[in-house]
């Protein structure tokens, strides 16, 4: 059985300030869920823009500077790539990820330590992690840092598609000198973060700590993955946390990879992820639709 979500089935116009998982105004391109005999009636959103298609899924599409959509263009068949443009009144945000690259990094987020961690993700995940953003860090990195993670953690639910075959759970310790950071996931499409970093100081350059949580918090909330992060060892603030970018970055390499046991099939709790979420807008959507969509989920 195969399996896709769009990710217009975690969002709508009426429920999208109501939850973190639901907070997001990117426009992505998916592969539908639904068969295409039970979708005479689009599911749209004002903030998304889908390409029925299932064989040419196309890049998101990016809006310029005077807010024109830019003309998006096709993705290669068969590539796990997210493409996400986030516009909100404190932030522009564009990422671009590619699960199969080679580790190229290409970041801008105005927030120098953030760049520098971003580059760790790509590095020793081997993703082609491209980041650009322009927030308000005139008050501070809060927004920017946000929104640049719940950006990055669309682009990873975009790119992982159906999830067919991958291994799922990555686990990895990264030592950084003095300092131990253990990193567990799931990508069950089940959002939770457990974080247990004792950092010791406030800042790291100009970067304020406290961000480093709220960082994967948004990640988690948007890319729907279990995600667990202790520290074992450390003193130095800035040894902790980039400890930390690099063993998430080793566990989400494993996750993402394939089973060569297990490849063409789903992972049963991100089909009852599905399930739930669709549940959740039948209030939305035609009860009949819902019906069916479970009825294919399952068989």
């Amino acid at each position: 059985m195969e399996l896709s979500i769009r990710s217009h089935l975690l969002t709508s116009p009426s429920t999208s300030s109501s939850s973190p998982l639901l907070k997001t105004r990117v426009r992505v391109s998916q592969t539908s869920l639904i068969p295409l005999r039970f979708r005479q009636q689009p599911l749209s959103s004002t903030h998304l823009r889908m390409d029925a298609n299932r064989s040419t899924p196309t890049r998101a599409s990016v809006v310029d500077g005077n807010g024109s959509p830019a003309i998006s263009s096709p993705i290669e068949a068969g590539a796990r790539i997210g493409e996400v443009k986030r516009v909100t009144k404190e932030t522009n945000v564009s990422v671009r990820i590619n699960l199969d690259g080679s580790g190229v990094a290409d970041s801008s987020t105005g927030i120098p330590f953030l760049d520098h961690m971003l580059d760790q993700l790509a590095s020793h995940g081997l993703f082609d992690v491209h980041v650009k953003a322009t927030g308000d860090i005139h008050i501070d990195d809060h927004h920017t840092n946000e929104d640049v993670a719940l950006a990055i953690g669309t682009a990873l639910l975009q790119g992982l598609g159906d999830r067919k075959g991958i291994y799922r759970f990555g686990d990895f310790s990264a030592p950084l000198d003095e300092a131990l950071i253990h990193v567990s996931l799931d990508l069950s499409g089940r959002p939770h973060l457990s974080y247990d970093l004792c950092i010791p100081t406030e800042r790291v350059g100009t970067y304020d700590t406290q961000l480093v949580e709220h960082f994967f918090q948004s990640l988690v909330n948007t890319s729907g993955m279990t995600l667990h992060i202790r520290q074992l060892a450390g003193k130095n603030s800035h040894h902790i946390i980039e400890a930390t970018f690099k063993a998430f970055a080793r566990a989400l390499r494993q996750a993402t990879e394939y089973d060569s046991r297990r490849r063409g099939t789903v992972p049963r709790g991100f089909v009852t992820y599905v399930i739930r979420i669709l549940r959740q807008k039948c209030d939305h959507y035609n009860h009949k639709l819902f019906s069916l969509s479970k009825a294919i989920l399952l068989q």
